[in-house]
């Protein structure tokens, strides 16, 4: 467990404990049937679930869902939770939104997939023009294939084999970026990191988050073929860009002919547009995935067209589905269908309009109990996205943000808020908002957040 020192003087880890003992009770014994199942799954799939993440879920075992729609779904107990983590960004449309479910009950029945473009292809790409100004698209199964694509193709413009990221990013299961710095700045394999194929250091350069120094040493090497950077850290705890540290990171890519990769997979929460729509930025290449198709499995990376010239001139024809670029599923009519219909219908500039200011909301009330608990905790806010840390002020790195974790406090707080019927995400303290989510889904994560800093304080610590 890691736990920052302005969380262990002011909440007892024995109180913690206490608590938490109480809600695995009433937890395990409100959910027989989530039990039932988990014990035949443990025989089928190891840890009981279909993926291996499904396990770090509060409680002794993760519930199982019936049916969820739009900002809610019900377990297999009968419980109806608000549902504040969407699939980790998967669900940010809402579950099951009408829309996409129609167009795909109808693709359904009209073709699947056939390794051939559909005219939704078209459409989606041009949409995705409209909302994040690069003008040519290719489409994946998932974000993490988009990120794989993108640095292969600046390994192969550039001529060179590493690239920069930031420490505590995520960007799917792309092996490059499963680094970290450790204590003497050097690039290792983050903890955690199961069978890498290299050393971290052959073929990454990890550098902090908002340290414009670090970053030019990195680029000085002459080695770098990219930096793949989300806007803004979501994965370790939010955290935001100084200002200027974009401008900073455009122009030093560009001064050192390193191309620049904008992950929006998370950021899409900043607006229509993600954080490149909303800050202007001028990315060489873009990736993300998620929640583009309503929950269907899709990825798109994006690329300026002195990118895809260079491509194209460098590329033979013969060789264009050997060098390990695209799938036979990738751009399949089904994932088209759904994005078309997701992004003009369901993700669209009126959602946000109500999504963002939901999202403040949820941070307005999380500040609130902070401060009337006087806990020196913060909430960041990123568009339809909130998430509180367990530190004095906003995090400015991955390493602050990720010293200021607290694992038995954090499955305390999922663990009491599951109990209550809402649910965060797992990995943090995040809430996101979907076009479904409504005022009385945030005030009821308000009232139980509350509630728990009571029992948590103790009385008279208000």
């Amino acid at each position: 467990m890691h736990r920052s020192p302005a969380v262990a003087a002011t909440v007892d880890p024995a109180r913690v404990a206490d608590l938490t003992a109480a809600e695995n009770e009433r937890f395990e014994s409100s959910h027989p049937r989530s039990r039932e199942l988990f014990e035949r799954a443990r025989a089928v799939m190891p840890g009981g679930v279909p993926m291996s993440w499904m396990v770090k879920w509060p409680g002794a075992f993760p519930v199982f869902v019936s049916e969820a729609a739009g900002a809610h779904f019900r377990d297999v107990d009968g419980h109806d939770y608000v549902d504040l983590c969407l699939g980790d960004t998967g669900a940010m449309t809402g579950h099951s939104p009408a829309p996409t479910v129609a167009t795909v009950r109808e693709q359904v029945g009209r073709g699947i997939t056939a390794m051939l473009p559909t005219e939704d292809s078209v459409a989606v790409a041009e949409e995705l023009r409209r909302r994040f100004g690069l003008p040519l698209w290719q489409f994946t199964l998932s974000a993490t294939d988009a990120n794989r694509h993108a640095i292969r193709y600046a390994r192969h413009l550039t001529g060179r084999r590493k690239i920069v990221v930031h420490d505590g990013c995520y960007h799917g299961s792309v092996d490059e970026t499963f680094a970290a710095l450790d204590a003497d700045g050097r690039t290792v394999a983050r903890r955690g990191n199961i069978g890498r194929p290299v050393e971290l250091d052959e073929t990454t350069r990890v550098v902090e988050f908002n340290d414009v120094e670090g970053l030019e040493r990195a680029l000085a090497s002459g080695d770098v073929a990219a930096v793949l950077a989300e806007p803004a850290l979501t994965n370790v705890g939010i955290v935001l860009p100084d200002p200027g540290y974009h401008d900073a990171l455009r122009e030093l890519t560009r001064r050192h002919d390193v191309l620049l990769i904008i992950d929006e997979t998370h950021t899409l929460s900043a607006g229509p547009g993600g954080f490149t729509g909303v800050h202007g930025l001028e990315p060489d290449l873009m990736t993300m995935g998620k929640a583009i198709a309503g929950g269907i499995p899709a990825g798109a990376f994006g690329m300026t067209a002195e990118v895809a010239a260079r491509i194209a001139a460098s590329v033979e024809l013969e060789d264009i589905d050997v060098g390990g670029i695209g799938g036979t599923l990738a751009g399949n009519a089904l994932s088209l269908a759904a994005m078309r219909t997701t992004l003009t219908e369901v993700l669209t500039d009126e959602a946000f309009a109500r999504m963002i200011p939901l999202a403040d909301r949820w941070a307005d009330g999380v500040d609130a109990g902070i401060a009337a608990y006087g806990l020196p905790w913060h909430c960041n806010r990123l568009g339809a996205r909130g998430e509180y840390t367990f530190t004095p002020v906003a995090p400015r790195t991955g390493a602050e943000a990720h010293a200021g974790g607290d694992f038995a406090l954090e499955q305390l707080l999922h663990l009491y808020a599951l109990n209550r019927g809402v649910l965060l995400t797992p990995f943090h303290n995040m809430a996101l908002m979907s076009p479904a989510t409504s005022e009385a889904d945030v005030d009821r994560h308000t009232e139980v957040f509350h509630e728990l800093l009571g029992h948590l304080m103790g009385p008279g610590r208000a």
